[in-house]
């Protein structure tokens, strides 16, 4: 982190900020560190992405012990999202933890995984914890992400991009299968700041890369 960004973090968000949720949880997803210790799910074969269960005029029915969320709406991008300037950069960001939130709920990283670049960091992360978390009949519950603050310069890089921050805490993550609780991550009431380094794609805006600005401490 250069000192410039470490400046802009402490001006926008105060210098208590700890938690990187999307990373931290990544160690109850079978990762070793903290947390509560997670065997990995029974399957040793990665499955397809689950289909979310969707029935017309249904009611939302959130993720619980008895078994994973339903009728989850996906995500609609905003027409501001897709604007070119300074506030459309920064609700495209508000809606990139949206979708992050519907994977979590579904299982479903494809909305994100499509305005996400490869080399996403924080989205590769991201990618497998859910990918595990939904193994055959498993399904997660828990683990959404609140964006508290967004901030954006609005400066271009000279890799040609454009840099937003998040200001955002993550909730208890529970990671269930039929009949058991593989384990969870505690959530934490300390919030952590993530940066997302986009490009305007003429049409929308495009997340090149999401890192990890400060990380929790427990």
């Amino acid at each position: 982190m250069t000192r410039t960004i470490a400046r802009r973090v402490a001006s926008l968000f105060g210098a208590g900020v700890l938690l990187c949720g999307l990373v931290a949880c990544s160690q109850a997803a079978g990762d070793p560190g903290g947390g509560s210790p997670v065997p990995a799910p029974s399957s040793v074969s990665a499955s397809a992405t689950p289909t979310p269960t969707l029935t017309p005029s249904a009611k939302y029915k959130p993720a619980s012990a008895d078994g994973p969320a339903e009728n989850v709406p996906v995500p609609v991008m905003p027409e501001e999202a897709k604007l070119e300037s300074k506030e459309g950069l920064e609700a495209f960001a508000r809606y990139w933890y949206e979708l992050v939130n519907y994977g979590f709920e579904t299982g479903d990283v494809e909305p994100i995984r499509a305005i996400s670049g490869p080399d996403c960091k924080v989205c590769g992360t991201f990618y497998k914890m859910v990918g595990k978390g939904f193994e055959n009949e498993d399904w997660i519950v828990g683990g959404k992400i609140d964006v508290q603050g967004v901030s954006s310069d609005y400066i271009l890089t000279t890799e040609g991009r454009y840099q937003v921050l998040i200001q955002e805490r993550q909730e208890e993550i529970t990671f269930h299968g039929p009949g058991e609780i593989y384990g969870s991550y505690e959530g934490t009431e300390d919030s952590g700041v993530q940066m997302i380094e986009a490009r305007h794609t003429g049409h929308e805006w495009f997340a090149e890369n999401v890192v990890t600005i400060t990380s929790p401490t427990k």
